[in-house]
């Protein structure tokens, strides 16, 4: 998949598996790319799987868990 392409599937992970808004995933994957958590992803192809999508989803909402509560990012409303 393309890096783009790459980074959707993180944020739509990170909705799906772990409740958070649309707009909390995107400003988690954003603030990842601004600390170049991406950048051997985009220099290697083979970094760019369902796998890997899956232990960067984690690794960005642990990462965010654990970030003083003003940080933290807001879940998402219920879904009915």
């Amino acid at each position: 998949m393309t890096y783009e392409e790459y980074l959707d599937e993180v944020t739509t992970l990170i909705v799906e598996n772990y409740g958070l808004s649309d707009a909390a995933a995107i400003k988690l994957v954003v603030q990842a790319q601004d600390k170049e958590f991406f950048v051997r992803h985009d220099d290697d192809k083979a970094l760019r799987n369902l796998d890997q999508a899956h232990k960067d989803a984690k690794t960005l909402y642990t990462a965010a868990s654990a970030a003083p509560a003003a940080k933290k990012p807001a879940p998402s409303k219920p879904r009915r």
